[in-house]
């Protein structure tokens, strides 16, 4: 079963743009596909997600930890106005975190989901 969360962070960050949920499990089913822009290592990936009426081009940047099945955690975001890329302690900062979230079991993402430190925003039945 894939199941797709965002960081607490990740939620309030987005909230600032127009970025939905739905936007982000269509581009899971597309990593899913392996349509990635970066493999950055350490179980984290760089997607541009098109935000409405903006294309690509004028897109969000997402930093993905995932195991490139079961899971997927939404973890940082930025526009490409904001910033171009991120710094190398940044993304050694992402492995972390995708370790430690990689590493969760079924009950304890159930545990930071009641907590509300992680939102579950879509799952399916498919590996």
């Amino acid at each position: 079963m894939r199941r797709v969360f965002k960081t607490r962070y990740f939620s309030r960050w987005m909230r600032k743009t127009e970025l939905t949920d739905a936007l982000l499990c269509a581009a899971v089913a597309e990593m899913v596909l392996g349509l990635v822009d970066a493999d950055l290592g350490g179980g984290v990936l760089k997607r541009r997600v098109a935000l409405p009426g903006r294309g690509k081009s004028g897109s969000v940047r997402t930093l993905v930890a995932t195991n490139k099945g079961s899971r997927w955690f939404f973890v940082f975001g930025f526009e490409k106005n904001e910033r171009t890329n991120i710094s190398t302690k940044e993304v050694e900062a992402m492995q972390r975190i995708a370790a430690d979230l990689l590493g969760l079991g079924s009950s304890e993402l159930d545990a930071h989901v009641a907590s509300e430190a992680l939102k579950e925003i879509c799952h399916d039945s498919k590996g």
